[in-house]
């Protein structure tokens, strides 16, 4: 049997193997990639919680309405920042108020909470020469009646947005 010269090597022999695509895996990797980014996105859109920010509500803060929320800051002689929160709280309710405690919540620039803070409500006495509060119990909020209140805190974090806080009226007490 002649064989010719010119026959290339493997011409009777197996076509060589394709190499497998790559495209199911890339496909694989692509929507691995958008669940880990979709899971990401929803843990920082949701409402993170800090330990209290969910006490119950006064059963009578529904009758006790706050508009009018002005706030400022001022340093102290010491140096020290203080934040002041202005209002004015309306008793629609049947009971005369004499105390107040509200809890401001205050949220980061992702809009997630990192701070919370108990207040008494302070009723603002005078304004002139400077602005002098008093407890609530000095000069309770008969019903139908409005009062301006001041909040201060002494400390306020860095991270805050600069809005103003969610005040929650979570205890009143009355005469």
């Amino acid at each position: 049997m002649m064989t010719d010269s010119n026959q290339q090597p493997g011409m009777f022999s197996a076509p060589p193997q394709e190499k497998p695509s790559r495209l199911p895996w890339i496909i694989a990797g692509g929507a691995v990639l958008v669940i880990i980014g979709v899971l990401i996105l929803v843990s920082y859109t949701q409402k993170k919680t800090i330990p209290g920010a969910n006490a119950p509500l006064s059963p009578y803060a529904a009758n006790l309405s706050i508009s009018g929320i002005q706030m400022a800051q001022a340093s102290t002689m010491v140096g020290a920042q203080s934040t002041y929160i202005d209002g004015s709280i309306t008793n629609r309710g049947t009971k005369t108020v004499t105390g107040v405690t509200l809890q401001a919540i205050f949220d980061d620039f992702n809009n997630q909470p990192v701070q919370l803070t108990n207040l008494d409500l302070q009723r603002i006495r005078t304004r002139i020469p400077y602005v002098d509060t008093e407890p609530l119990s000095m000069d309770p909020i008969a019903p139908g009646q409005s009062a301006p209140f001041r909040l201060i805190l002494d400390h306020v974090t860095s991270n805050w947005n600069q809005n103003p806080p969610t005040l929650r009226i979570i205890q009143v007490d009355f005469q």
